[in-house]
């Protein structure tokens, strides 16, 4: 009884019409973007990640593809998809032992860019029943600093799983389940820090679909994940894959944080003036730091599990999306400060909620100033913005305390979130 819920139906965007302005303003603010995009492209960015990447690309063009990860590939295989259409497409990569030719460098850069795009198109797609807010939107992703400096300077692939997990958000909102879920899938195939969005979006399937229902939908997910690795099984790819992981978070990166602004870093910043501590420091027996971290991680994504379960609807989905996102980044160890990345997008789905503007601005500018702080792109910036320090403790404290607020709005009725929109 009573009227339905406007936020249950499939499509929740209003109707609306586009006039010449709003396509005007995006057409040129998009053109804006493509050319500071064009010409960060030939910049070495980060030299180190770029060199390993072209030699893993380089490898897929002399040797079978199913031997990829015999080069320790600490990526899923989605990325290794990418980067075999990359050695095909590009010959550069065909004698390329680094990333010093700017070719092999625009290439690598390119495939985050266009996930770039995708992400500017579906945020547009999403808000489109209010047409300045999508515009508003779409422009928030293309011009924003640190998805220019993560994508076209830097030549990391955050962008490419969040995509993934945009397109099945937008997919499970629309009632296609299965392709939701396969979607989903190839997110968790692309990076393992699409890991969190597994919490708001198994809520929602258990609400929509019930128990059973989202049983199914997980065997559609684990064989999509299986059909994905099916060309590297027979090479030890899945194996080759685990050990380079856990050389990784066990070795090289076994920290509390690599720079993210997180209350790890505070301890850093504390107690050994911003140097790296192991995670392993035992607290009480087994019981290290790391086991604290997701010991608490786990707590508070139960929270957000809950709340995402009590209000299934796509407003309540979004922000338990932008909470998972954020909690793992603050309380997990091991954090890089460019893992905050899938809140500059989800956040802005929930435009025009005065929260989320109000989250969007203070994240932004702490989640900017981070990136720029940890790996300054000029001398001059690294100067003015310490990574360490009272700017690196203020961050910290600003980054926690917005993760915090995203976990008590996803609490939130639906109802009292729609009271404060613009």
């Amino acid at each position: 009884p009573g009227a339905p819920d406007p936020l249950m139906t499939p499509d929740p965007a209003p109707a609306a019409s586009w006039n010449r302005r709003h396509w005007l303003v995006l057409a040129v603010g998009l053109a804006v973007a493509a050319l500071i995009r064009a010409a960060l492209f030939p910049l070495p960015g980060l030299a180190g990640d770029m060199d390993e990447f072209a030699t893993w690309v380089q490898g897929l063009t002399a040797e079978p593809f199913g031997q990829a990860y015999d080069r320790d590939l600490t990526f899923p295989p989605v990325m290794v998809y990418l980067w075999g259409a990359l050695a095909v497409l590009v010959p550069a990569f065909a004698w390329a032992t680094d990333a010093s030719d700017p070719a092999v460098r625009i290439a690598l850069k390119l495939l985050p860019t266009i996930a770039d795009a995708g992400l500017v198109a579906g945020v547009a797609f999403a808000l489109r029943g209010r047409p300045w807010w999508a515009v508003a939107g779409a422009l928030s992703i293309a011009l924003h600093p640190a998805v220019i400096d993560v994508s076209a300077l830097f030549g990391q692939y955050e962008s490419v799983y969040v995509l993934f997990g945009l397109g099945a958000y937008l997919l499970a909102i629309r009632n296609h389940s299965r392709w939701a879920v396969v979607v989903l899938a190839l997110a968790l195939m692309t990076k393992p820090q699409a890991l969190p969005f597994l919490v708001p979006f198994g809520a929602w399937f258990v609400a929509r679909e019930g128990w059973a229902g989202a049983a199914r939908l997980a065997a559609i997910g684990a064989a999509t994940i299986v059909v994905l690795w099916l060309p590297f099984v027979a090479d030890g790819g899945p194996a080759g894959y685990v050990r380079s992981i856990a050389l990784h978070q066990d070795d090289l990166f076994a920290v509390l944080s690599l720079r993210a602004w997180n209350p790890w870093w505070i301890l850093q910043v504390v107690a050994a003036d911003g140097a790296f501590v192991s995670d392993s420091v035992s607290i009480v027996g087994p019981v290290t730091l790391r086991v604290v971290g997701i010991v608490i991680a786990a707590l508070l994504e139960l929270v957000v599990f809950a709340a995402v379960l009590r209000r299934p609807t796509p407003t309540g989905l979004a922000w338990g999306l932008l909470a998972a996102s954020l909690v793992a980044f603050m309380v997990l160890t091991t954090m890089h400060e460019r893992y905050a990345y899938p809140a500059l997008v989800f956040v802005v789905l929930l435009f025009p909620d005065r929260r989320a503007v109000a989250l969007w601005a203070a994240f932004s500018l702490a989640f900017t100033l981070n990136l720029l702080a940890a790996v300054p792109p000029t001398p001059e910036v690294g100067a003015v913005l310490p990574v360490a320090g009272w700017l690196g403790i203020a961050g910290s404290v600003a980054m926690t305390a917005i993760a915090l607020s995203t976990v008590v709005a996803v609490r939130a009725p639906v109802s009292d979130l729609e009271e404060h929109a613009l």
